[in-house]
């Protein structure tokens, strides 16, 4: 586990502690080529440099973000409206973590990908990558 990291879900209360190391290792055993470090202040993992997945607090909870998870079409990912392609699901209780459902969602980070290490330089413009 990447030290920061770690650090990070110390720091949260027992309940988020819970649900953010249940997370992180799903991440890391369905992601190992990842790499992962804090970013933003955030749990992130990247795939040659291109954030995938990563996790923050809200009041609302523990949540689960997919860079590009809005092409996933998975009922259970809140789609965020704007010109990015990420998807969210939100947990309160480790309970409410499926594993299978995670395992998928990975899978597909992979395979779907936008282009949001070069986001910058082409000036917001997101562009699909081809695995």
């Amino acid at each position: 586990m990447n030290k920061d990291i770690q650090s990070y879900i110390d720091s949260q209360s027992a309940t988020d502690k819970e649900i953010c190391n249940t997370l992180a290792a799903e991440i890391n055993r369905n992601l190992n080529e990842a790499e992962s470090k804090i970013w933003h202040k955030h749990p992130v993992w990247f795939i040659d440099g291109n954030p995938i997945v990563g996790y923050s607090k809200l009041k609302a909870g523990i949540r689960l973000m997919f860079w590009s998870g809005a092409d996933f079409e998975e009922a259970e990912l809140k789609i965020n409206t704007g010109k990015f392609k990420d998807a969210s699901i939100t947990y309160t209780a480790v309970e409410q973590i499926n594993t299978d459902d995670l395992a998928r969602w990975m899978e597909k980070s992979k395979k779907i990908q936008w282009d949001y290490k070069n986001i910058v330089k082409r000036k917001g413009v997101l562009l699909r990558l081809t695995p």
